[in-house]
């Protein structure tokens, strides 16, 4: 009997779910005010689009293929260093993880408490820390169990995912109609030409803050890539992945700019800022209360009626962004990993972590990042003063670690592009100057952010912060550079 297999409907919720981030709407709108929507824009245009289409083409040609973006690295720029960038991947993906694992458990507060009251949270008289720590491992248990249960249990709980967060910016286009309708067209952030050239924000007035918040809304769109890791559970895969990586791009694009804009409605830019109760961690909480509060004046409900609304908004956050954390943990902590481990040279890796169980799943690899995982929540939760430490070191390692894989992975394009023996089903970059063009503008765009981004702390003298920020791909990639050269030994030939 064949297999299940993954189709387009199911494909695009994965997709939309690994890359939307319902919350930078709400963190873009407080940072830079309507002005941020020019920025996305850019950052859609300028990075997701193009690169959306290579990820197509790299998909349909290399969809046998087990190693996703691994393979399509090696077809154009070798194995020795598709390995270094995909195992840099990896590493940063267990960052994202940890702090995952732990951002869970603040939205079930929302959702139960209608705010954050983790810090409170006690089992056997252990702190709020600690509390969400042993939660987080549980958390990370439990999805390895699910995963272990194959593709069709990781497509099903995305695609819920992927609902909610369409349910959460339903509900904000809606409700912002409504609220407009209510006040007769009177925004609470006010419309102004300026509004939308330049924010009422200090902080990003100077071209270069404006490119680095432009950067910041360039990466809003990353992790298409890691979707190579399904090409062969899709079905169709040739028509199916190109179609749905477009779809994609659009109801991305459009929703992040739509949503900034809708926010107005609700939510005034200058109360937020100045409100120092509010930070990037509670934003998406403390502007979905708005929009029910809103939502209530204008229904005339009274003040008793606008803060129940309120509340409702706000736990309906919650959970929407309880099933959208899941969702993306359950695809990333998936598709990444076994596409890496089955489509890199199986010299390098003992024969253990390829053996796949009943459901198709290296079994011993996902328990494996699993425990890597919990370690080291354990180790941040119970570590005292030096956990923080190392929370901050962990951090500031992936940060240009999340981000240097891209300089391969464009780079590789036009590399893929020269082969002859590759039969391309999907084709959208037809001349050599239009791809060698496209790449070096997206290219460009990256390396400018990973400079900024390490640049930044040396600016203001924080060297701890720019030491540990420089040194996480070097760290990563060393680790791969010796991994991959045990690997040739035990072959006996170059890999």
């Amino acid at each position: 009997m064949d297999k299940k297999r993954i189709g387009q409907g199911a494909l695009i919720m994965m997709i939309f779910t690994s890359v939307f981030g319902f919350a930078n709407g709400p963190v873009a709108f407080t940072q830079m005010g309507y002005a941020s929507i020019i920025w996305y824009l850019i950052g859609g245009a300028l990075f997701f689009l193009p690169t959306s289409l290579m990820y197509a083409e790299f998909g349909a040609a290399l969809k046998e293929s087990e190693g996703g973006i691994y393979s399509w690295m090696e077809a154009g720029i070798g194995a020795r260093w598709a390995f270094v960038a995909t195992f840099i991947v990896i590493a940063s993906w267990i960052i994202w993880m940890i702090n995952v694992s732990q951002k869970v458990w603040i939205t079930i507060s929302t959702l139960l408490f209608g705010s954050d009251t983790t810090e409170t949270w006690s089992l056997f008289g252990m702190n709020g820390l600690q509390t969400v720590g042993v939660l987080a491992v549980i958390f990370v248990v439990i999805v390895a169990i699910l995963v272990n249960r194959g593709v069709q249990s990781v497509a099903k709980i995305s695609s819920v995912g992927g609902l909610f967060v369409m349910a959460l910016n339903l509900i904000l286009l809606f409700a912002s109609i409504v609220i407009l309708i209510g006040h007769h067209g009177v925004f609470q952030e006010p419309l102004k030409v300026s509004s939308f050239v330049q924010s009422s924000n200090p902080s990003f007035h100077k071209l270069s803050q404006a490119i680095q918040f432009a950067l910041y809304g360039i990466f809003a769109y990353a992790g298409l890539e890691q979707m190579g890791g399904v090409m062969k559970d899709v079905d169709k895969a040739e028509k199916t992945y190109p179609k749905a990586v477009l779809i994609s791009t659009v109801l991305i694009g459009v929703g992040y700019s739509l949503s900034i804009f809708l926010w107005g409605a609700s939510s005034n830019w200058s109360a937020l800022f100045h409100n120092k109760a509010v930070n990037l961690g509670n934003i998406t909480y403390v502007m979905m209360s708005n929009l029910g509060y809103q939502l209530g004046n204008a229904l005339g409900m009274g003040h008793g009626g606008e803060v129940l609304l309120g509340q409702i908004f706000t736990r309906f956050a919650g959970l929407s962004m309880f099933m959208a954390y899941t969702g993306a943990f359950f695809v990333l902590s998936y598709a990444p990993l076994k596409s890496f481990i089955m489509g890199s040279p199986k010299e390098v890796w003992p024969e253990r972590m390829r053996r796949l169980n009943s459901h198709g799943v290296p079994s011993f690899t996902i328990w494996g990042q699993a425990i890597i995982v919990a370690i080291l929540i354990l180790a941040i939760a119970f570590g005292g003063n030096g956990a923080t430490q190392l929370y901050q070191v962990l951090t500031n390692m992936s940060n240009v670690s999340s981000t240097l894989p891209y300089v391969f992975l464009i780079f590789a394009f036009p590399m893929f592009k020269r082969l002859n023996n590759v039969d391309r089903p999907f084709v959208f970059y037809k001349s050599k100057a239009a791809t060698w063009i496209v790449t070096l503008l997206v290219e460009a765009l990256v390396i400018v952010s990973i400079v900024l981004t390490i640049v930044a702390p040396f600016q203001i003298k924080d060297y701890f912060d720019g030491i540990w920020t420089a040194a996480g791909p070097i760290v990563f990639g060393a680790v791969a550079l010796i991994m991959f050269e045990i690997g040739e030994r035990r072959a006996g030939h170059k890999l």
